[in-house]
């Protein structure tokens, strides 16, 4: 049985006093060390000489230095970089690390699938809050919590778990619960979440019933909001009370149809397939093929033909008309 710990459990003792070192400033970084400076913690972020980002950091008042000479003066460093991209990096750091420090992860595939070797003997944590940056920050601004995982991977002092559980309380985390995980279950079920359900199997199925529709020659703003724009109310839905709470939140209709329809869509096949997937993923398999084509162009590639998806331009239209939508 998974172990939640809450926030009264969760002392910031370990964190105190310490300098941190957050190396990256993007999607999880910028909220890591923001929040960790709001919350009255000495912060330095570790940016490559030259990195576009720099002006972000320091204009938001955050000190800068390059990767090395930031995990030299910390006590803890935090790597939030691109999974593609952690080795090379931590090679930067690597002799920084000495006996004293406390290695952080944001998430364990760098660690898991052997891109970094040679660990040094050092506590090594995990906290990976469950929700981008900016959720991180947004939700640490109005003082509401964000549920993070927090694991160990060396426990050298004793204190590896009160040291995570302790970063996670001071980004913003514990008031969202922390779930006590490993290394390998976080990122496991990470990519698989990603690539079955999240970035993978929602974004085809909403493209493929825009596609029906519109083949079918219903009009491409009619089948936009059906297959596309309402996605959110559901998932919504589903964030709020669950599968079997949203199924009351809809009409009976909609609960009809969709608890007969489902099932011929995520059918054996289906699920023989998310099975081949998770075996990819578990083997390194799929961390093989990413490293390989993260040194090409392939992933620019993909985004640039999926944007020319029919229903990207018809959503761009559709949304000018919705002042209501974020900026």
């Amino acid at each position: 049985m998974a172990r939640f710990h809450t926030e009264g459990e969760i002392s910031l003792d370990p964190i105190e006093g310490r300098k941190v070192a957050i190396i990256g400033y993007g999607n999880q970084g910028h909220a890591h060390a923001l929040n960790l400076r709001d919350g009255g913690y000495d912060v330095v972020v570790g940016l490559r000489n030259n990195s576009p980002r720099e002006q972000l950091a320091t204009e938001a008042g955050l000190k800068v230095n390059t990767p090395a000479l930031a995990a030299k003066e910390a006590d803890w460093i935090m790597l939030c970089v691109p999974d593609q991209t952690m080795a090379t990096v931590f090679e930067d750091i690597r002799h920084e690390l000495t006996e004293d420090k406390t290695l952080l992860f944001a998430h364990g595939f760098a660690v898991v699938f052997n891109q970094i070797q040679d660990l040094p003997a050092i506590d090594i944590i995990l906290v990976g809050p469950k929700g981008s940056g900016r959720t991180l920050r947004n939700e640490f601004l109005l003082k509401r919590g964000l549920a993070s995982l927090v694991a160990v991977h060396q426990d050298v002092t004793g204190t590896a778990l009160d040291k995570a559980l302790a970063y996670a309380k001071a980004i913003g985390c514990a008031a969202g619960r922390c779930l006590e995980t490993t290394f390998r279950e976080e990122t496991v079920t990470d990519l698989f979440g990603e690539q079955v359900v999240l970035c993978g199997g929602i974004p085809e199925l909403l493209k493929a019933g825009y596609d029906t529709l519109v083949e079918a020659g219903y009009s491409p703003e009619t089948a936009f909001f059906e297959c596309i724009h309402e996605a959110k109310l559901i998932t919504d839905l589903i964030y709020e009370s669950g599968v079997a709470g949203m199924r009351k939140a809809i009409s009976d209709t909609a609960a009809y149809g969709g608890l007969i329809s489902g099932s011929k869509l995520i059918d054996t096949k289906s699920r023989e397939t998310m099975r081949e997937i998770l075996a990819d993923i578990e083997s390194g398999t799929f961390a093989n093929k990413w490293v390989r084509a993260s040194a090409t162009t392939t992933l620019g590639d993909l985004k640039v033909e999926e944007a020319k998806h029919g229903a990207e331009d018809v959503g761009a239209e559709l949304r000018a008309h919705m002042p209501f939508l974020p900026s």
